[in-house]
């Protein structure tokens, strides 16, 4: 997933920094106002205004976007423009819905206050504000579904002087991965639990909640409760703030990343290694250099072979610095089908890079 989040398109100007709060209320001037406390002219308004901006990024007008953006926010567009751009083909026949609303009022608020919290509904969702200049802002979650890849979209809007909603952050997320929302990835990694696969559950409790928290940042006691479940299968020695070694017959390789990825359509662990002088050397030959990564791959499964269950194969890109010097996708079936052995004519299907002569 999660390599991407580099798939997650975070654009928002600095003075909207989400921060994890814990979900016990304080006493600050800013309030929250879910779309159940509107009134019905604050509601229709809102709605209107956030299909509205859906609508134009589902057409592509970012020019039309970025004339009822922020000043401060137009002013660097590139991003944003960017994201319309990947998402309308994406959304472009989507049925676009507003999932939930929130008004939030700092107007009250001293400038210079360096943190703002909001305490939404109950139970109860809270956003946190770092330096957010005192006004009038508002929360838009939309989903953008009956297409085949649905997204959710939340939009951050403040008003202006003259009670006009201005677009001051956007975020897009999927809904789903290789064909599965984040309940479905919830609900499985709860069954590696009891495997148990701490890998397995690790790495899906992570697609979890990837796909159900909307801005990454969003606090909920659902979310809260996945953040719990996560931490208590949480796997030692997986390369997150550091490397590992994975042993191979005969050699060694200092993995330094392992993460989930759907680049080929079904869900895959994506594993970085950075090979040494000598497996360098023996990746400038395409046979040796297969046989390596896949070398990798079966001392992975050696280990962990629950993950044959989990996941439909394995990509494994071999690094120099920011360089990859070989990469292989091979499906679980796959791997063990070339078992100890170099390349051969009646080889399973596998996407490589760089392609072999």
């Amino acid at each position: 997933m999660l390599s991407s989040l580099l798939r997650k398109q975070l654009l928002i100007p600095a003075l909207f920094v989400f921060q994890f709060v814990t979900l016990l209320p304080k006493a600050f001037g800013a309030s929250c106002l879910t779309q159940a406390q509107m009134t019905p002219a604050q509601r229709e308004t809102l709605s209107n205004t956030a299909r509205m901006m859906a609508m134009q990024i589902q057409v592509g007008d970012a020019a039309g976007l970025r004339a009822i953006t922020l000043p401060a926010v137009a002013a660097d567009f590139g991003g944003i423009m960017d994201s319309v751009d990947r998402l309308k083909p994406l959304i472009q026949q989507a049925t676009i819905t507003v999932d939930a609303l929130y008004i939030l009022d700092a107007s009250a608020d001293p400038a210079g206050e360096p943190r703002t919290d909001f305490y939404c509904g109950s139970p109860v969702v809270v956003l946190n504000f770092v330096d957010l200049p005192p006004g009038t802002y508002a929360l838009a979650l939309l989903h953008a579904t009956g297409v085949p890849h649905p997204h959710q979209i939340s939009l951050i809007l403040s008003m202006t002087p003259g009670n006009r909603w201005l677009l001051a952050g956007f975020f897009d997320k999927p809904m789903t991965e290789a064909g599965h929302d984040g309940l479905w990835y919830w609900v499985s990694a709860r069954k590696f639990t009891q495997t148990p696969s701490s890998w397995a559950a690790w790495f899906y409790y992570r697609q979890a909640a990837f796909l159900l928290d909307p801005l990454d940042l969003l606090t909920s006691p659902n979310l809260q409760k996945l953040e719990h479940e996560t931490d208590e299968v949480h796997p030692n020695g997986l390369p997150i703030t550091g490397s590992m070694i994975v042993n191979a017959p005969g050699e060694s390789f200092n993995v330094t990343a392992i993460d989930t990825t759907t680049q080929f359509g079904a869900l895959d662990l994506e594993v970085h290694y950075t090979p040494d002088a000598t497996q360098a050397a023996q990746l400038r030959d395409p046979p040796s250099a297969r046989k390596q990564v896949t070398d990798v791959m079966q001392a992975l499964l050696s280990q962990h072979p629950d993950l044959r269950e989990a996941f439909h194969g394995f990509w494994v890109r071999a690094d120099q610095g920011a360089n990859s010097l070989f990469a292989l996708e091979l499906p679980m079936d796959g791997i063990a089908a070339t078992s100890g052995a170099a390349a051969t004519p009646a080889l399973p299907k596998a996407t490589i890079f760089p392609a072999q002569q």
